[in-house]
């Protein structure tokens, strides 16, 4: 069957139909599509379009389909195309001709990207909810954390002390940051776009703002042309799943870097760990490598769509209909990340005696000891050459900072004095970090009340 062939003198090749066909793909919308054609249908009826026999009939059918597609019942005909169609003509089979008039003042262009926005809506508030269960679980290995100190590195290398939950909660900001990105992105995406048909706008006069509200839209797209021909509100939500996927990826990393050997500052439950199946010994951080890899395909599938669109002129091509496999799949990849993140995060068992002495370990204080000099008076630059100076000789000498006395350290000042030494413990490095967004446990404290309040928000 074909809704547009009257002006065609002859059937398509075979071939074009299985090539332009996108039912296997677009049936993923059948339920935002069928709440969409009840919405307009009662907007039909509202303009004297439909009586009230027909538009009972209309909403009869459509409700029974919807129950057919939550059931699996529907059966899916290759040979109509896509998903509005095998819906049109399932309906027509159940309420007969009038069913020929669900599609008066819309077309197929503004019909998909309602449903689009609709399905949207959904999978945002689902990222969303995901991303609060990790941030949970963050929160929650934080609590237990304050008082555990850890390395902090800069470009892989031991740099200062910080302590494990300040690392942790790190990344439940930047999850907040995702969560709040997806918001912004459904409110963006709350203008309806039915009412444009194909490109110029409906020709009857259907109330619009009443059809906006039925589905539970902000408002009415303000230009036909832009509703139908721009999905920059998927893209907004591809590129959101891709930050996601970043800052997920990486602490996956972290976790899979901390889990070997040379570290040694987690280890991976074995309900989320897997073998080698040649090396008896091996246990594999295999979870925590996927999550990384799959933020590569959350990327690809921006980048496809950003490629589809970039040169499409005003207003529909059929190239927009490669949107979907590339955004369910966004979606899918993003749903398992989020569904197996928390109870691995969990699972961990943290190794935070290894994590303390590796935190005092390679000069790791040293900047204390130069703030120290600063604090005496001596300008931070000279400050840092001395210090510098220190460590060199330290490592000449195998001593660490700690092992340094006095009259050694009034060797290359003479600004050093008793309390010298009680500057290069790790715990008054903590302790020295208390501003906002400092390591110091008090600040951590603090930071981690202001993560619950932000989580709780929304």
């Amino acid at each position: 069957m074909r809704v547009w062939g009257g002006r065609f003198g002859e059937e398509n090749d075979l071939r074009v139909a299985d090539f332009t066909r996108s039912i296997e793909v677009d049936r993923e919308l059948a339920a935002d599509d069928i709440a969409g054609s009840i919405a307009h249908v009662r907007g039909l009826a509202r303009a004297g379009l439909l009586t009230v026999e027909e538009l009972a009939t209309l909403v009869d059918g459509l409700n029974a389909l919807a129950e057919g597609v939550a059931a699996g019942s529907i059966e899916w005909d290759p040979a109509l195309e896509d998903v509005h169609l095998n819906l049109e003509v399932a309906l027509t089979e159940r309420v007969g001709p009038v069913a020929g008039k669900l599609h008066t003042g819309r077309s197929r262009n503004d019909q998909i990207a309602v449903d689009e926005r609709l399905y949207l809506r959904d999978v945002i508030a689902g990222a969303r909810a995901g991303l609060r269960r990790v941030q949970d679980a963050l929160v929650a290995r934080a609590a237990e954390t304050i008082e555990a100190p850890l390395p902090g590195y800069t470009h892989l290398q031991r740099a200062q002390p910080i302590v494990l939950a300040h690392h942790l909660l790190a990344y439940v900001f930047m999850l907040q940051r995702d969560r709040e990105r997806f918001g912004d992105c459904g409110a963006r995406a709350s203008t309806m776009p039915l009412g444009a048909a194909a490109l110029a706008g409906t020709a009857f006069p259907i109330d619009l703002d009443a059809l906006a509200k039925d589905l539970g839209f902000a408002g009415v797209s303000p230009n036909s042309l832009d509703s139908v021909s721009d999905r920059d509100s998927l893209l907004e939500f591809l590129s959101a799943a891709a930050i996601t996927g970043m800052h997920l990826s990486r602490l996956a990393a972290d976790l899979t870097l901390w889990a070997t050997a040379e570290f040694g500052f987690v280890e991976f439950s074995d309900a989320f760990a897997t073998g080698s199946s040649i090396m008896p010994q091996k246990k594999n951080p295999d979870v925590a490598e996927l999550i990384r890899g799959k933020s590569g395909r959350l990327y690809g599938n921006l980048v496809a769509v950003l490629t589809t669109m970039k040169g499409l002129p005003l207003a529909y091509n059929s190239d927009m209909q490669e949107d979907k496999e590339p955004f369910f799949d966004s979606v899918d990849t993003l749903d398992a990340i989020l569904s197996v993140m928390p109870p691995m995060l969990a699972s961990l068992a943290f190794r935070t005696d290894r994590m303390r002495r590796a935190a005092g370990e390679n000069f790791a204080t040293a900047t204390d000891l130069a703030d120290y000099l600063v604090r005496k008076g001596m300008p931070f630059r000279q400050a840092h050459v001395v210090v510098g100076k220190i460590v060199r000789f330290c490592e000449t000498e195998g001593k660490s900072l700690e092992g340094m006395s006095v009259v050694e350290l009034r060797r290359f000042s003479p600004m050093f004095e008793d309390d010298a030494k009680d500057a290069v413990t790790v715990e008054a490095s903590l302790r020295a970090r208390a501003v906002t967004g400092g390591t110091a446990p008090d600040a951590v404290r603090r930071s981690l009340a202001l993560a619950r309040s932000l989580i709780a928000r929304a």
